[in-house]
């Protein structure tokens, strides 16, 4: 019998956190591989990461600041071992056989990232996350969300992975380095998924793996303002040359549509904090284009069909005179994608 897979865990502890201690005790306790985990007290508030119990299976590592949610997964992978390295949220409960459903996945040569099937906590018949879409535009969410996990029962390819449960070869992890620590928070789980693409690798959602995440979908100031500028930084540095120039017609009427959306919902200031950004490190923005570009083996022309035009107006509401723009917009790109 050959021995079960190592795994090692990543999952980072900010603010009050309380589901840390069920989290962290579901996680090591897998059934069907051998798991580790590393806990990042990222900036915890409580005393729910200095009252967990002992584990020889459990180490928690204390960066001196808070890192971000990309910093911070980078800060505890350099502390994993094994073959396979996963992320799972601090609010998020894994099955007892999740992990290794992910692994099995995970280890298919043709496969990059398995991706959980993420479902809403206390109502774990629903779904937070089948895989997230991505929009020609950059944008990205949780995809079939609130949905019947029975509508989710088969095994696809996706666009993006969930951050909140994943799982892939720890070599993979380190030959495309990991989340770039500007991201911050927020969008680096596409960035990854969609380099794993340009690599040659799947990224798959696997329905067998179940991680309840007791999700609250907010809007806030700072969450705005990373959205924005992650996916302004994704767009500049992920996509080709002939994608970027196809999109640009779309991102140009989206960026009308998004300042309308702004001012309507209070966050214009937030959204040109995230434009300076993007003009003040656009030498960095240049050089993380270059890094993308060149180690990508798949050509913008096999990945355009990951991408939607379609906006899920239950995350991303428009107001209902951007709608014509949005239709024209997927018309638009009906054509474009073709000449990628």
């Amino acid at each position: 019998m050959s021995p079960a897979p190592r795994v090692t865990i990543v999952t980072l502890a900010y603010g009050d956190e309380p589901w840390l201690h069920e989290s962290v005790s579901a996680t090591p306790a897998s059934t069907g591989a051998d798991v580790a985990l590393v806990l990042v007290d990222n900036g915890c508030t409580s005393d729910a990461v200095a009252s967990l119990p002992d584990d020889p299976r459990l180490l928690v590592v204390t960066p001196t600041e808070n890192l971000g949610f990309a910093g911070g997964v980078n800060y505890g992978a350099r502390h994993a071992r094994g073959d396979f390295l996963g992320l799972v949220n601090s609010d998020a409960v894994v099955a007892p056989d999740a992990v290794a459903a992910l692994v099995r996945v995970a280890s298919r040569p043709e496969v990059g990232i398995a991706s959980g099937s993420i479902r809403l906590g206390g109502r774990e018949d629903r779904m937070n996350s089948a895989g997230n879409p991505v929009h020609v535009v950059g944008l990205s969410w949780a995809g079939g969300l609130e949905e019947p996990a029975d509508l989710h029962s088969v095994e696809v390819p996706v666009a993006s992975a969930s951050g909140a449960g994943l799982v892939l070869r720890t070599s993979l992890w380190q030959s495309l380095e990991g989340f770039a620590d500007e991201y911050f928070a927020y969008h680096e789980d596409v960035d990854l998924s969609w380099r794993t693409w340009q690599a040659g690798f799947e990224v798959v959602f696997v329905p067998d793996a179940v991680v309840v995440h007791h999700y609250e979908f907010s809007r806030n100031s700072l969450k705005m303002y990373l959205l924005e500028k992650n996916r302004q930084v994704f767009v500049r540095t992920a996509y080709g040359r002939r994608l970027r120039i196809a999109a640009w017609l779309p991102l140009a009427a989206f960026d009308l549509a998004l300042g309308v959306v702004a001012r309507r919902q209070g966050w214009a200031t937030e959204r040109r904090r995230a434009k300076a950004w993007v003009r003040d490190n656009a030498a960095w923005i240049a050089a993380r284009r270059r890094f993308v570009q060149d180690a990508r083996r798949v050509s913008d022309h096999r990945l355009v069909p990951l991408l939607t035009s379609h906006l899920d107006q239950q995350v991303f509401p428009l107001p209902a005179g951007a709608r014509p723009l949005q239709t024209a917009m997927r018309l638009y790109w009906f054509v474009a994608r073709r000449l990628v």
